[in-house]
């Protein structure tokens, strides 16, 4: 057929570079871990602000709701809001 592509072949050492699942799921569950550490030691004033709890919604609800490739990106966001509340609590 004229518009077909032809089929993909898989590098050998492709599969084992990105690790096995529960690897990938082992890392990803550890730095949610240290990300709800982090959002946790914001204190009183973080707690207050409304940030918290969409950090504590991305962390929990949102990061579980994920495929394993999103989750990432989840992570990722949840670090950029813990990144500014932490900053908007060292100068209050």
């Amino acid at each position: 057929m004229p518009h077909r592509r032809p089929p993909t072949t898989r590098a050998k050492g492709s599969s084992s570079a990105r690790g096995t699942f529960h690897q990938r799921y082992d890392e990803l569950e550890a730095r949610r871990a240290a990300l709800v550490v982090r959002l946790h030691r914001l204190g009183e004033n973080g707690q207050q602000h409304p940030g918290y709890k969409r950090a504590l919604k991305l962390l929990n609800d949102t990061y579980r709701k994920s495929k394993l490739a999103q989750r990432l990106a989840v992570l990722q966001a949840a670090t950029w809001l813990i990144d500014v509340l932490e900053r908007i609590t060292a100068i209050i």
